[in-house]
């Protein structure tokens, strides 16, 4: 039931890093592809203020979210994870203060990707934030790693691969977010911050 996942615990620390100037000092995080929970707990026990809002896709992993919360003793500040998918507007939660979305967009359709931004695109207030981090190409070129990379995730699925940061950053736009930072993470990833235009 209760998943762990070797990748959160090597970039958790790092994202937060590159996250906390973006954090809201309290309110509420809706956290999009959730996995296993422990990004949710890890957030929460590091930042007092915020109270976050897990959700996903795959029903099966509502269970490890839950148990994650539960066994961390942050039943308080994470809410009960919601089944969320992304591409379904509109999404069942009228508002959060920021939108936090890790290792989603390339190993799903770009349909999520779509969503992604438009869903964040209502639900935030003016000010509102939406992080994103994961492997992207810029200007159509990547790390040889994140190359290889794509090339595998088309194998499983023509529809998944790492995407144009160009690309998302105009469904961003479109959606009234403007793109705020870029910060260059271990790995040759990227978090990607856009903040909702008033």
């Amino acid at each position: 039931m209760k998943r762990h996942y070797p990748a959160t615990g090597r970039n958790r620390g790092p994202i937060l890093d590159a996250l906390r100037p973006w954090l809201p000092p309290e309110g509420v995080v809706l956290e999009i592809a959730s996995g296993s929970g422990e990004h949710a707990c890890w957030f929460t026990s590091q930042v007092p203020g915020l109270r976050w809002q897990p959700s996903d896709g795959d029903p099966d992993c509502l269970g490890s979210i839950a148990a994650w919360r539960h066994d961390e003793g942050l039943t308080d500040r994470i809410a009960p994870p919601l089944l969320l998918d992304v591409a379904q507007l509109p999404w069942p939660v009228e508002s959060a203060d920021m939108v936090f979305c890790a290792n989603m967009i390339h190993i799903s359709p770009w349909e999520s990707c779509v969503g992604l931004m438009e869903g964040a695109g209502r639900i935030l207030p003016a000010g509102g934030i939406l992080a994103v981090y994961g492997p992207f190409k810029r200007g159509g070129q990547s790390a040889p790693s994140n190359t290889a990379f794509d090339a595998d995730l088309r194998s499983r699925d023509p529809r998944w691969g790492v995407r144009d940061l160009e690309a998302v950053d105009a469904l961003a736009q479109a959606a009234g977010l403007e793109l705020q930072d870029t910060i260059a993470m271990p790995a040759n990833n990227l978090s990607v911050v856009w903040r909702k235009r008033p």
